[in-house]
């Protein structure tokens, strides 16, 4: 069994080879998912189990300890099962499964619905997600001349900015979260926020929204407006209705219908419908899940094979 830690594979990854990797698992027959959280004073272990036919079977463990401070807040690792014989095959780190899954869930989705040829790309947060946002969009999307970053905390803005300026793309720090979003082609946010920060009558016509940070049932990153005036798309029914705020709250408060939720990457992969036209706003719901881990493990584990 192999035992793959971030260093092993992190430089063999591109962030156009996960987004094939995933668009390709969804032309598997469906994953079959389930979750277990548990949660004891503000700390959790999340435990997500996926099994597809054809690719095999995956249990990911990360426990969430928010105080930590000389170690990652984020922390675990993946078990690989071979899906003819049961056998495992693989323990990944959980932190480099968890990079190139979320953001190339993001890309992809992007891929498939942005505009073509955008200009202007906005990260609203400045976390470790946000650096991987930025390399990741860049690739899938050379058009790209120039990001804004806004975040909270202006100084932490600053140090990721900081740390991408070697880059041939323009990089401005936003003070006016509203200004900056009303300019940008996408949008892509990765923020804590329990409550929205994103506000419809902010967003232009043809932009694409990219919802990342909302995890749990109380959290939310756009508001009701938002949702209300765009073609809403997300990764997974399954883990994205019932399970997170971003939804979870306008559908209980009849803000907006699950009909209204056009499609997932099980529609969109395969032929489905995306964005209306030119003039659409678009907004894709990143909820994650075991089986997008299981096409990041498979992809990781076929780049190794290849070097």
């Amino acid at each position: 069994m192999k035992n793959i830690s971030f260093h092993d594979a992190d430089h063999l990854l591109s962030w156009t080879g996960i987004a094939n990797a995933i668009e390709a698992g969804h032309k598997l027959p469906k994953a079959d998912i389930g979750d277990l959280l548990l949660e004891n004073s503000g700390r959790s272990l999340l435990n997500r189990g996926a099994w597809i036919d054809g690719l095999g079977m995956l249990l990911k463990s990360m426990s969430i300890f928010p105080e930590n401070t000389d170690r990652p807040t984020v922390q675990g690792a993946a078990l690989l099962f071979d899906g003819n014989t049961g056998s495992p095959t693989a323990v990944i780190d959980g932190v480099l499964l968890t990079k190139w899954k979320t953001a190339g869930d993001s890309v992809l989705a992007a891929r498939i619905l942005a505009p073509p040829n955008p200009t202007s790309l906005l990260v609203v947060g400045a976390g470790t997600v946000a650096n991987s946002l930025y390399h990741a969009y860049l690739e899938i999307f050379p058009s790209l001349n120039k990001l804004t970053i806004w975040n909270r905390s202006p100084e932490r803005a600053e140090v990721l900015a900081k740390e991408l300026a070697s880059s041939n793309i323009a990089i401005e720090i936003s003070h006016d979260l509203e200004a900056s979003a009303g300019e940008a082609d996408i949008i892509s946010c990765a923020t804590m926020s329990n409550t929205p920060i994103l506000h419809g009558d902010w967003i232009s016509p043809g932009t694409h929204v990219d919802l990342i940070g909302a995890f749990k049932p109380d959290m939310r990153e756009a508001d009701d407006a938002l949702l209300q005036k765009s073609e809403l798309f997300v990764d997974s029914y399954e883990t994205t209705l019932r399970h997170i705020g971003e939804l979870m709250i306008p559908l209980k408060s009849g803000a907006i219908k699950t009909s209204d939720v056009r499609g997932d990457f099980y529609n969109l992969c395969n032929g489905g419908t995306a964005r209306s036209g030119s003039e659409a706003i678009t907004v894709f719901k990143n909820g994650g899940g075991a089986h997008l881990d299981l096409m990041t493990a498979a992809y990781i584990c076929e780049s190794l094979d290849q070097v």
